[in-house]
């Protein structure tokens, strides 16, 4: 009788020790799941910052390009008179500082024009603004906004650029156009 025990009692020890390895393998296999699964949620958080930044700078240059149109909208004078027509980052205006002392409404435009291309530089990454006469809105770069001259329509652009996205080479440039009509 003593031999049954014994016997009976490796054999669930030994049974015990099976389903104890089993269980550790289940508990590997979830921990490696739950792994995977965090690391796709802190991917997924990843794509969602840098799509939370790239909508930020859009909402950014879409404010300042109506706040330039809104410029032109008040200054009906020399918006008229053409003032705002070729305003480029590279025409090397400088502000003529006569706000405290009365300006003509062509050197309030020119003033405009720098103060705001100043808020877009420094509200921006490689910000830069241009007002310009173009049939063709959303094309060109800060360097060369591709402003043709053709119709009546001044429109303001603004340019920025974003960082590059995993398998990109170069960061993508944007354009924000908005075309004005002073009334």
């Amino acid at each position: 009788m003593c031999r049954m025990r014994s016997a009976a009692r490796s054999g669930a020890g030994h049974r015990g020790r099976a389903s104890g390895g089993f269980f550790l393998i289940e508990v590997l296999v979830s921990i490696i799941i739950i792994t995977i699964g965090l690391l796709g949620m802190a991917g997924l958080h990843a794509v969602a910052i840098a799509k939370g930044n790239s909508s930020l700078l859009r909402s950014k240059a879409t404010q300042l390009g109506y706040a330039m149109a809104d410029r032109i909208r008040v200054n009906l004078i020399a918006s008229s008179a053409g003032a705002y027509a070729t305003l480029t980052p590279g025409s090397g205006l400088t502000d003529p500082g006569c706000i405290n002392t009365g300006c003509t409404p062509a050197q309030l435009a020119v003033s405009d024009y720098v103060e705001w291309n100043t808020e877009v530089a420094s509200s921006l990454p490689q910000g830069a603004g241009v007002v310009c006469v173009d049939s063709t809105p959303d094309d060109g770069t800060a360097a060369s906004p591709d402003c043709d001259g053709i119709g009546n329509v001044l429109v303001v652009k603004v340019f920025w650029t974003e960082k590059a996205s995993q398998g990109q080479t170069t960061p993508p440039t944007f354009v924000f156009s908005t075309p004005v009509r002073p009334s």
